[in-house]
């Protein structure tokens, strides 16, 4: 499997819909776990006040993370392969749990 970073571009309004979709995508990944694996993922503020993120799966191919997005009603056609990692540090406490 190789690494992808995913961005989600403002799906959510608010934390309640963010936390559906965390459920739904556990699930759903637990289905697919022979083609896709959820790392990580980071909320972000958008300049319009929704919630995207930035998120990191490992997967056989794009479109395992395309139907992973249109199963748990969040598509991004925003996918890129990652070249590498460099690590510095752990990731701090998070801000909220998602």
């Amino acid at each position: 499997m190789d690494l992808y970073i995913i961005r989600r571009h403002g799906i959510w309004s608010n934390e309640d819909e963010l936390a559906a979709t965390n459920e739904k995508s556990l699930r759903v990944g637990e289905d697919m776990k022979d083609r896709l694996r959820w790392i990580r993922s980071y909320a972000v503020t958008e300049e319009d006040g929704r919630i995207g993120s930035v998120c990191i799966y490992e997967a056989s191919d794009r479109e395992a993370i395309r139907e992973h997005g249109r199963r748990i009603g969040a598509p991004s056609e925003d996918i890129r392969l990652a070249r590498g990692t460099a690590v510095k540090r752990d990731d701090p406490e998070p801000v909220m749990a998602v």
